[in-house]
C-alpha cells in the first residue's frame, strides 16, 4: 500500500495555531497579574514617607555663644585678662565627635576665688531610619526621655487629678468636706491635706540625696525641686523649681540641683529645649569649696535661659 506524502505546509499550520492558543493564555495570565502588581504598587506609593526634619547640618558649637555672654555667664574676680587667657577661657573647647553633622558639643570653665564656674553646651541632629516616623516625632521622644529621666512635672496631662471626689458618694462629700474644712482650719491658712505627703517626700527625697550632709534640708537632690534657701517667688521666672519652659523652641525644661561633697558645694542647672530635629542641651553650674556660700539659684538660671534663648534665634536663623 503505497504511503501518503507528507506535507510540510500542514504541519507548520498545525504548529502555528499551537502557537497562537499557547500565546492567547499565556496574554491572559499576564493581564491578571499585572492587575495584582498595579494594586500593591498603588499601595505601597500611596503612603508617603514622614517629612524629614528643618535642619541638615549644625553649626559650630564654640562659635554660637556671643562673648558678651559668656562673658556674664563666666564672670571673674574684677582682674584684667590677657589677650591669651581671654581666648583659653572664651574660646571654650570642642568636644570631640565622629559625625559633626550629627552631634557638636563644647566646654568652658573659669576659675575665681568664689568659686569655678562650668559651662557646657551639647547640640543632637535627628535622624528618623524608619519611613513612618519623622525627624520631628523621633526628636521629641529623645526630648521626652530626657525629660522624664530628670523627673520634670508634667505641664499638662490631661487626667483628673487622683484627689478629686467620687461623684457616687453624695451624702459622704458633705461630711468629708466638712472634716476636711476642720482639719484645714486647725493647721491654719496656706496648707491642705493633699500638699501634707508632697511635702513629706521631698524633704524624704532631699535627705536621701544629701547622705546625712550639713546642709541636706537645702539639697534638692535630682530633679526633686529648689532650693528653699532661695525665694521660689522672685525672679522673672516666677519659680527656681524643676519645670516645663512654654516660651522656649517646640519643647523645653528646666532642671535645677543643689549637691554637696566633701570637697565643697556646686548648684547645676540645666536648660533641655527641642526645635525641629535638634535637641539642645545646656549645663550651668557654679562649685564652692565653702559649704556656707550657696550658689543662687535665680541668678544661675536666668542666665541659663538667657542663653538658651539667643541659642534657640541663633538657630532659627
Amino acid at each position: 500500500m503505497p504511503r501518503k506524502p507528507f506535507v510540510p505546509g500542514a504541519a507548520l499550520v498545525v504548529a502555528a495555531a499551537l502557537a497562537a492558543g499557547l500565546t492567547a493564555c499565556t496574554g491572559g495570565s499576564g493581564s491578571d497579574g499585572e492587575g495584582g502588581d498595579a494594586k500593591s504598587g498603588g499601595t505601597s506609593t500611596s503612603s508617603q514617607a514622614a517629612e524629614p526634619g528643618r535642619y541638615q547640618t549644625l553649626p559650630e558649637a564654640c562659635g554660637l555663644p556671643a562673648r558678651s555672654t559668656l562673658r556674664n555667664l563666666l564672670p571673674g574676680d574684677g582682674q584684667h585678662l590677657s589677650r591669651t587667657d581671654a581666648e583659653k577661657i572664651y574660646g571654650g573647647q570642642a568636644d570631640i565627635t565622629y559625625d559633626t553633622d550629627r552631634r557638636v558639643g563644647c566646654r568652658w570653665t573659669r576659675e575665681t576665688t568664689a568659686g569655678t564656674r562650668h559651662l557646657g553646651l551639647d547640640i543632637q541632629r535627628v535622624v528618623s531610619y524608619d519611613a513612618a516616623v519623622s525627624d520631628d516625632d523621633k526628636a521629641q521622644g529623645i526630648y521626652e526621655s530626657k525629660a522624664q529621666a530628670a523627673r520634670i512635672p508634667s505641664g499638662d496631662t490631661g487626667s483628673p487629678s487622683p484627689t478629686s471626689p467620687s461623684p457616687s458618694t453624695g451624702k459622704d462629700q458633705g461630711k468629708d468636706a466638712g472634716k476636711d474644712s476642720g482639719k484645714a482650719e486647725g493647721k491654719g491658712a496656706g496648707t491642705s491635706p493633699n500638699s501634707a505627703p508632697d511635702a513629706k517626700d521631698q524633704e524624704g527625697e532631699k535627705g536621701a540625696a544629701a547622705s546625712g550632709s550639713p546642709s541636706a534640708a537645702s539639697d534638692p537632690g535630682a530633679g526633686t525641686g529648689a532650693d528653699p534657701s532661695t525665694d521660689p517667688s522672685a525672679g522673672l521666672s516666677g519659680s527656681t523649681a524643676p519645670r516645663v519652659l512654654d516660651d522656649l523652641g517646640d519643647a523645653a525644661f528646666l532642671n535645677d540641683k543643689l549637691v554637696t561633697a566633701d570637697s565643697g558645694v556646686h548648684r547645676d542647672v540645666t536648660v533641655v529645649f527641642r526645635t525641629s530635629n535638634v535637641i539642645v542641651t545646656l549645663t550651668y553650674d557654679q562649685w564652692s569649696t565653702d559649704k556656707t556660700m550657696l550658689p543662687d539659684s535665680q541668678e544661675l538660671q536666668d542666665k541659663a535661659r538667657s542663653l538658651a534663648g539667643e541659642l534657640s534665634e541663633s538657630l532659627s536663623e
